[in-house]
């Protein structure tokens, strides 16, 4: 990355501040709460975040709105040529485009979302972000980034850097425990959920807490208790940089305006239109076992109907681990591979990760209607992985701005 760089001219030293992103689970809803809350203050926010769902062009927005192909193609274009042949994967080059894109558009925040891990990632070359932020840790791409919490959360924690705050949530013992050394070796404030800020989540919305005082917000736009943890952090790294533009107000208009696509999103078009009445029909991209006890910590708020889970996951994901926090909430279960699904794992493996539970799909529209034949109405929640839901969000019809 900095070989390709250079020959680019350094696009990632003319970057407007930057709030850095790693984690598990909880990038992309962090990511969405920053952007919010910088547009809710009359900012132009760029945002790169990964993967996409339907487009590729979502991974790059400039000032609140997304690249057009011609701009992302030229910008791709040009680094392929100043690149001239040296090795460089498909995320390495997207990113230095994207820098190049960010460094030539006119902007006041560049939020900056880690691909994989952090120490070793693409996008972990800009020397002094205003602000990084930590979201939750769990077992997720070990082949990578080590057999242990404790390894993986250090590869995460490569992104923290001398002397900026950063900011995490919640996170188990040996997780923190890694993060915590490593702030501490580069002299970086750490902003820990519950000693230096907390946000609950009450009837009304959220109460955040910590050294400059209390807010009270509205509910977070996106569903689930778990967003509570995702807003906090956001905010914990804005007010620990504390730029001059960040008012109580903008945190509250960003928080209840948050959008970021297949993260418990409500479909309504047409796949929702293959469902009965009294019906509805949700989609979550969560897709490893962090994700599945932050599902499961929702699903009691569901329980005034039946619940229909349609599972599709990737090849490789710990898919009994995602299953077993949620499976006990389920009247019925049903396993699907999309025909155009990156690396789908086979219907007979979910089945089998589900203990026998699940019946197979083994397509969407398939489940669909069995559980429309079959069971009563309810919620259908559709989840297991990013790219199932990509196809899903293409099959819906849905536009993403």
């Amino acid at each position: 990355m900095e070989r390709a760089l250079a020959v680019l001219g350094h696009p990632e030293r003319r970057l407007p501040p930057v709030v850095h992103v790693a984690g598990t689970n909880g990038k992309g809803s962090t990511c969405a709460f920053l952007r919010a809350i910088g547009e809710a203050a009359g900012l132009r926010v760029h945002v790169f975040t990964s993967p996409h769902l339907v487009h590729f062009h979502e991974r790059v927005r400039l000032a609140g709105r997304l690249v057009s192909d011609a701009d992302l193609t030229a910008a791709l274009e040009e680094a392929e040529a100043r690149n001239a042949g040296e090795p460089i994967t498909v995320f390495e080059i997207t990113t230095a485009a994207a820098f190049l894109l960010f460094s030539r558009v006119p902007a006041d925040l560049l939020v900056l979302e880690v691909g994989l891990g952090g120490r070793l990632d693409a996008t972990n070359v800009v020397d002094r972000p205003a602000a990084t932020a930590i979201t939750s840790v769990s077992m997720d791409h070990m082949d990578f980034l080590g057999e242990t919490l404790g390894a993986i959360a250090a590869e995460k924690a490569g992104i923290i850097k001398p002397g900026v705050p950063c900011a995490t949530g919640t996170q188990p013992a040996a997780a923190m425990d890694a993060i915590a050394r490593i702030a501490a070796e580069r002299g970086a404030p750490l902003l820990m959920r519950g000693r230096d800020w907390r946000c609950d989540s009450g009837a009304d919305g959220l109460h955040y807490a910590d050294a400059r005082g209390t807010l009270d917000l509205p509910p977070p736009a996106l569903p689930g208790p778990h967003q509570a943890e995702n807003a906090g952090i956001a905010i914990a790294a804005l007010r620990a940089w504390n730029p001059s533009w960040l008012s109580d107000i903008a945190i509250a208009r960003g928080i209840a305006a948050a959008e970021w696509p297949a993260r418990l999103q409500r479909l309504r078009r047409a796949l929702a239109a293959k469902l009965p009445a009294g019906f509805e029909l949700w989609l979550d991209g969560g897709h490893n076992a962090g994700a599945g006890l932050a599902l499961a910590a929702h699903l009691p708020s569901w329980r005034d109907k039946p619940l229909h889970l349609v599972i599709g996951m990737k090849k490789g994901k710990a898919s009994a681990e995602f299953l077993r926090p949620i499976l006990p909430f389920a009247t019925s279960v049903h396993a699907v591979a999309e025909p155009g699904q990156h690396l789908a794992m086979p219907v007979e493996d979910i089945v089998a990760a589900s203990g026998g539970i699940a019946q197979p799909g083994p397509t969407v529209a398939e489940a669909l209607a069995h559980i429309a034949r079959d069971q009563p109405p309810g919620r259908v929640l559709i989840c297991g992985s990013l790219y199932l839901a990509g196809e899903v969000l293409k099959a819906e019809g849905a536009t993403l701005a």
